[in-house]
């Protein structure tokens, strides 16, 4: 049975920014596995501007912003962002960083076509109901140039996680506080409107180990 949830997203936003408050490098200063992959194909495609969703602290953001992108890093813990900005600037990578605290349930604050590729690890697979995730497709479809490559990872329902916890609904299940939206293949391909999907590739991260996909795909 489905546990009825109020404000979850207001839930969700408070515990991730006690969570950085508490462990401000709460995964470490390294990239990520799927940080490292997207910044060879971001440097293999040409990629200049890069938009990162659910840039948390910035161990990806720094990884790229040591490469020479142009990074625009969206996230709603003021937190986090807040000690990606330290970082980057204290490395003197931060005249390359924007910063953007925001809400991603709602249209992004950004100009059509801009960007030459996205990166998200593990936004996707939040809080988010399917409706709210399509929109989110679609918005990135609109920042994003003809051509651009997006790169996201996320839980899928293979994950010993799935099904666990409190039971939110629509995929989705919170285990100690976090929420989280378990993928199959057919939200993959809807969150693909627009788009060429071009890789799905399974992988494991951390010590559960969490079981995830990573999923390319190139803006039409």
């Amino acid at each position: 049975m489905s546990t009825p949830v109020e404000d979850l997203g207001t839930r969700q936003q408070a515990h991730w920014e006690a969570t950085f408050r508490a462990s401000p490098q709460l995964y470490g200063s390294a990239p990520s596995e799927a940080g490292r992959w997207a910044l060879s194909r971001m440097l293999a495609d040409g990629a200049a501007r890069v938009l990162e969703l659910g840039a948390g602290h910035g161990r990806d953001t720094l990884h790229f912003l040591d490469a020479g992108l142009e990074v625009t890093a969206v996230d709603y813990a003021v937190s986090g962002l807040a000690a990606l900005w330290d970082a980057a600037h204290g490395r003197g990578t931060g005249a390359r960083l924007t910063s953007v605290t925001h809400d991603l349930c709602r249209p992004l604050p950004l100009a059509d076509g801009y960007f030459d590729a996205c990166f998200a690890h593990m936004l996707f697979t939040m809080a988010f109901t399917t409706s709210e995730l399509v929109a989110l497709g679609a918005e990135l479809h609109r920042v994003l140039r003809p051509g651009a490559t997006c790169v996201y990872t996320v839980r899928h329902k293979g994950d010993a996680h799935y099904g666990q916890g409190i039971d939110l609904g629509d995929d989705r299940f919170e285990n100690g506080g976090f929420a989280v939206h378990f993928f199959d293949e057919d939200l993959v391909h809807r969150l693909a409107d627009g788009f060429e999907l071009e890789d799905v590739t399974a992988f494991e991260e951390g010590d559960l180990p969490r079981r995830l996909w990573r999923v390319t795909m190139r803006r039409r």
